[in-house]
């Protein structure tokens, strides 16, 4: 996998939040003209990518802000059982200080509980900016 794209509406904000995560800003760039329109199906369109590269170098978000066409649909707050692409899950060294960070960022849990499934992992899920679910994951073994 190459990476993953997410659309905001508020890019620094949000590359700011996927940094405090550990995440490194790969590059910006504007996305525009009729190869890109020919890409996406959309035609004439502009859009601001930030590529968010993880700290091991082997994955990659794409974040990316429409200025044209405008955006269409929004699904930043469907529960966790709708149908389509749920979210990214990062794996942590540890999950209560990550969390911390995350928090002074707007980062909220989605239930109020981080749990422990068996010895194995801590997990929860949280929305980040713009309500972005995203999961995070502590090994423990």
């Amino acid at each position: 996998m190459d990476n993953v794209g997410i659309v905001v509406e508020d890019l620094a904000r949000t590359i700011e939040f996927f940094c405090a995560l550990g995440l490194e800003l790969e590059g910006q760039a504007m996305a525009e003209g009729e190869w890109a329109g020919r890409v996406t199906g959309l035609g004439e369109q502009r859009v601001e990518v930030a590529m968010m590269r993880t700290p091991d170098g082997h994955g990659r978000l794409e974040l990316s802000r429409f200025l044209t066409p405008p955006v269409v649909a929004d699904h930043r707050t469907a529960p966790v059982n709708s149908l389509g692409y749920l979210r990214v899950m990062f794996a942590v060294d540890d999950l209560d200080e990550t969390l911390n960070q995350l928090r002074d960022h707007g980062a909220e849990l989605v239930s109020n509980d981080v749990v422990q499934y068996e010895n194995v992992y801590r997990l929860c899920y949280i929305r980040g900016p713009e309500g972005i679910l995203i999961g995070l994951a502590q090994q423990l073994r």
